[in-house]
């Protein structure tokens, strides 16, 4: 990437280009894609190799209405999901009529040292049509000197004909390397959608 030197004068003024040897790339690991599944696990690939992952999730798509879309992580490779998690949860909405719209914290979808699966959303509509996009980036999660932050953002079709645009900040507050990552709906299967897992150089 190159860097422009304007000499403290104006653009039209350019005398030389720099540039930045690495700012970073995504490297593709996996994929998966539901079809009425239960869950998709992710158990390998999330190691040292790279300090930063990032799910992107796509169209997950509910079997039934009015549930959320959910993750939490694992230290033993995918035997067992229930690392203890702290998360703040805010939003915003606006429905289809115009008429109702919010911007707030939302202390029913957030967690304090607890076990459950995280939201990323909540509410999803089970139409046809509906679903939620967004994505979750995970830093450092093979250290085991340091607690495992994470930030998420996403947006999803609210079963009330709501758009929702959802953020989360938190960590898992462990010192265990987390080595895998488990997504699933708060009820019911995963109807359709697509994940797919990147790392960072």
């Amino acid at each position: 990437m190159s860097i422009v030197k304007l000499n403290n004068r104006s653009v039209k003024d350019i005398t030389a280009f720099g540039s930045i040897s690495s700012l970073g790339s995504l490297t593709h690991i996996a994929t998966q894609t539901a079809s009425s599944s239960a869950s998709l696990s992710f158990t390998s690939g999330i190691d040292s190799t790279y300090k930063e992952y990032i799910f992107y999730f796509v169209n997950m798509h509910p079997a039934t209405d009015n549930t959320a879309l959910s993750f939490q992580g694992s230290t033993d490779g995918g035997s067992s999901y229930g690392v203890t998690v702290t998360t703040s949860f805010f939003n915003a909405y606006h429905n289809e009529a115009g008429n109702t719209t919010n911007l707030g914290y939302r202390t029913g979808e957030d967690l304090a040292q607890s076990t459950d699966f995280q939201l990323f959303q909540s509410n999803y509509g089970g139409g046809n049509d509906e679903s939620g996009s967004g994505y979750l980036h995970l830093f450092n999660p093979s250290s085991t000197t340091f607690v495992k932050h994470f930030i998420s953002r996403s947006s999803n079709y609210h079963q009330a004909d709501y758009a929702m645009d959802n953020y989360i900040g938190g960590y898992f507050n462990t010192t265990s390397a987390v080595d895998a990552v488990q997504f699933k709906m708060t009820s019911g299967n995963i109807d359709s959608g697509t994940i797919t897992l990147y790392g960072i150089n």
